[in-house]
């Protein structure tokens, strides 16, 4: 009887299925989403169609109903890239990772796609299917003060190589990951109404390629900035839109606005808008009334409905059951435990005269600043999450410090006991650090004045001073000639004190790299105000890219600049050698030239070397002297070596071609850099293609 339960059972669940695959044909896991949101969309009624062009009210950021009638299940939306915002409610129920420009100083693929993964979990844990990040923006303004949340640095090849494990990692847990602010946004500075005036090459060379490499990687989603575009704003711009985006990148998924980013219904609409947020204003009553008028085709609602039907059947929205509780605890200790990870392979060394790691003999260790006890361990705003917890620099270091050992601390206010105490420790840590948000533009890129005058006197009376600054991006990092050693966290989230003390007692060899210069002054590039924050200062704003291809490290080599720490710069307590470059020519697409050369672990400690390739072009091509085409990550035990191979495509060899309006190959000489940063070049060669 048993058996015959069972096949009873079988047979009525395979009817079940039949009976919803003749009713409801888009059902069928095995068929192409394409294919399934065609079927879909035949059964449509034009009102359901509307509704899933905008946003309504509800218990995430954003929110899109459900079609009940045909089993569509509701678009649930939430903040932000480097983690679940919770509402003050629910504060502490989310993981508060390291910041997305913290993940680019990892120069770490494996890690991106751990991070990105983990994130995922979290946002299904809470009910939600898409996640309001990553964001890719390139750092051409170094005050931009959502810098902090860009995964790009001021590099395209750094951020289009680790957006794609970040897309990877999110949309394989089911979650809709959605690429921003799509394009353009670098600067919070008069954000909704300032136009970025940029060329075409440029546009293509420097700011699309982190796009384009989420666009590779099958990000479901990107959402449109706030900004305008060459006049135009940015969710209405159909050359950035349709042209670029959708055609010229290949993008299948859908758009959305940024919140609040629509400015009318017919032009956006026709532009390539495909989704309003958060509310109707534009896409709501306006846009059947424009449709039903004809100055919105069947064929454009169709195509917006179509793409946003395709990525919820890709990412799995119809094949399960709604799952998750905005109300529930997604932490857990694997998530504590990767968070700590990740922000110890972040943390950049960028001095080090051999005071790291500290020896057990450091019995008198004094801490110094503020920041030491309260960290700002994230940036502001949308990108904001509240932690569950916060390990300060204090902490950590008594967590790991030599039971025997005397740890004093003195608050920034408290200049004289810090003094005196510092003069008679072993070693002075001092963590000093400056924020920023979404909103709004840092006014400089200085650390907190009372710090910068406490830490002169700190490495006058004790130079055995190790210097940490959390940062949000690029910062003035004042007296670091002066003491024994200096670290950069960036935004390290809410394991902060355990990521500095596993670097500082040396259970973490540091490997991460700077992902923007660190310049010696304010505004070392250059910039005037028609280039930032643009002219006139009243509405309307125009920021011009006079500068063009010139940003970041591009700009210190075109002009011959030493930085302060360069873009790429990262120490280890090991050494590595690099010999024997060899170049060759290619004969596929993907395979134009091969630089191979050997790498080897040169101290006495295991550590990883980020190798980086930077290419010259023939000064025909009108391009910066040295730009970043490769980099990898090698591990190696002491005295062991590796053979790296790196390979150049046919893009990387190529220029935008404003005439044909795609990419062109450049021929003749190119000069080929390797090394351990963007000045740190240790083999040189020339390969003529």
């Amino acid at each position: 009887g048993h058996h015959h339960t069972i096949m009873m059972k079988f047979v009525a669940a395979c009817l079940l299925l039949a009976c919803v695959c003749s009713a409801r044909p888009w059902m069928n896991p095995n068929e192409d989403p394409a294919v399934r949101a065609a079927k879909l969309l035949e059964q449509m009624e034009w009102p359901e169609k509307f509704s899933l062009l905008h946003g309504v009210g509800g218990d995430y950021v954003g929110n899109i109903p459900s079609v009940p009638r045909l089993g569509v299940p509701a678009i649930l939306m939430n903040d932000g890239p480097q983690g679940f915002r919770t509402s003050d409610k629910y504060a502490g129920t989310t993981t508060s990772w390291p910041s997305g420009l913290t993940i680019a100083t990892t120069w770490d693929p494996e890690l991106a796609f751990l991070w990105g993964e983990a994130q995922g979990k979290e946002f299904i844990g809470k009910g939600a299917n898409v996640q309001l990040g990553p964001g890719l923006n390139v750092a051409r303004v170094p005050v931009n003060g959502r810098n902090f949340e860009y995964l790009s640095g001021e590099d395209p090849v750094l951020g289009a190589k680790i957006v794609n494990p970040v897309i990877r990692g999110i949309q394989g847990q089911g979650v809709i990951a959605n690429a921003k602010h799509y394009v353009q946004n670098n600067q919070e500075t008069n954000r909704g109404s300032v136009s970025e005036n940029v060329d075409e090459r440029t546009q293509w060379e420097i700011y699309y390629p982190p796009f384009q490499a989420a666009v590779d990687a099958g990000v479901l989603s990107i959402m449109c900035s706030y900004n305008k575009i060459n006049h135009i704003y940015s969710c209405e711009n159909f050359d950035s839109l349709t042209t670029s985006l959708k055609r010229g990148m290949g993008f299948n998924g859908w758009v959305m606005s940024d919140w609040g980013a629509t400015h009318s219904t017919v032009q956006s609409a026709n532009a390539g808008l495909d989704q309003e947020m958060p509310d109707g204003t534009f896409f709501g009553t306006a846009l059947v009334s424009a449709w039903q008028s004809g100055l919105v085709t069947n064929a454009t609602i169709n195509d917006k409905v179509t793409r946003i039907l395709t990525a919820m059947f890709a990412a799995g929205l119809f094949d399960r059951a709604p799952e998750g509780d905005i109300a529930a605890n997604v932490t857990s200790p694997a998530h504590n435990h990767l968070a700590r990870v990740i922000a110890g392979a972040a943390t950049v060394l960028l001095k080090n005269n051999g005071i790291l790691p500290l020896p057990a003999t450091a019995q008198k260790i004094v801490l110094v600043g503020d920041w030491a006890a309260n960290p700002q361990v994230h940036g502001g705003g949308s990108g904001a999450v509240a932690a569950p917890y916060v390990i300060t620099p204090v902490m950590g270091v008594q967590t790991h410090a030599n039971p025997s050992s005397t740890i004093t601390y003195c608050s920034t206010s408290q200049a004289q006991q810090a003094v005196a105490a510092a003069a008679s420790a072993d070693v002075v840590i001092y963590v000093t650090g400056t924020n920023s948000g979404e909103g709004r533009d840092r006014v400089n890129l200085a650390l907190p004045d009372n710090d910068v005058a406490l830490m002169g006197q700190i490495v006058a009376a004790q130079p055995k001073t190790v210097l940490v600054a959390l940062n949000p991006g690029a910062i003035i990092f004042p007296y670091t000639e002066n003491a024994s050693a200096a670290i950069a966290m960036f935004m390290p989230g809410q394991e902060c004190g355990n990521a500095l003390a596993d670097v500082l007692f040396g259970d973490v060899n540091p490997s991460a790299r700077l992902p923007v210069t660190f310049p010696n002054k304010e505004n070392e590039v250059g910039f005037t105000q028609a280039q930032y924050p643009g002219l006139p200062a009243s509405d309307p704003e125009n920021a011009t890219y006079s500068e063009r291809l010139q940003i970041g490290y591009r700009w210190y080599t075109a002009n011959g600049v030493a930085p302060k720490f360069p873009f790429g710069h990262g120490l280890s307590y090991t050494t590595f050698g690099y010999s024997n470059l060899q170049l060759a020519t290619g004969s596929s697409e993907a395979v134009v030239a091969t630089a191979s050369f050997t790498l080897t672990n040169t101290g006495h400690v295991a550590g990883a070397e980020v190798a980086q390739l930077y290419i010259g072009f023939p000064a025909s091509a009108g391009e910066p002297p040295r730009q970043l085409r490769q980099f990898g990550k090698y591990f190696l035990q002491p005295g062991a070596s590796q053979t790296v191979e790196f390979t150049l495509s046919d893009r990387d060899v190529s220029i935008w071609d404003v005439v044909v309006h795609d990419w062109a190959r450049v021929q003749g000489s190119f000069n080929i850099f390797v090394g351990a940063s963007s000045t740190d070049i240790r083999l040189t060669g020339q390969v003529t293609l």
